[in-house]
């Protein structure tokens, strides 16, 4: 059996980076994509536009994505493609604000998603070290 050669293993990578970008962005369309208005209270308060059932959804959906692809070993491939996605579907979906502060909800997104995402692919390598190999 011959090696792999440097160029297939970056397009596998390619591919899994890819594919978890258009995971985490199809979620976050599934989940907060289709609510777009606040919710005004009696007392004039307003909030939203996303409910805590909505978020709760988008981190369970992604947790079950993140898990399944860092039990397969490919850890830099999780945290970029997940962390990607959710970026770019956090920019697609606030960039209509005029005050231009949506930028900062954005990398906001962006350092928790990175963060979230490599603590997760860390503690899935610490529980299950030997489950690709044990057969899961």
């Amino acid at each position: 059996m011959r090696p792999e050669t440097w160029w297939k293993k970056l397009a596998k990578q390619s591919v899994w980076v890819l594919g978890l970008g258009v995971v985490a962005g199809g979620l976050w369309g599934g989940w907060l994509g289709w609510d777009q208005y606040r919710d005004v209270g009696a007392g004039g308060v307003g909030s939203g536009p996303y409910q805590v059932w909505q978020v709760a959804g988008l981190v369970v959906s992604l947790l079950v994505a993140v898990c399944w692809a860092a039990l397969r070993r490919h850890t830099v491939a999780t945290v970029a493609g997940t962390t990607i996605g959710l970026t770019l579907a956090a920019w697609c979906d606030w960039s209509d604000d005029s005050s231009g502060l949506f930028a900062v909800g954005v990398a906001m997104v962006m350092v928790g998603s990175l963060g979230a995402t490599g603590l997760v692919c860390a503690l899935v390598g610490v529980v299950a070290p030997g489950a690709r190999r044990a057969g899961r």
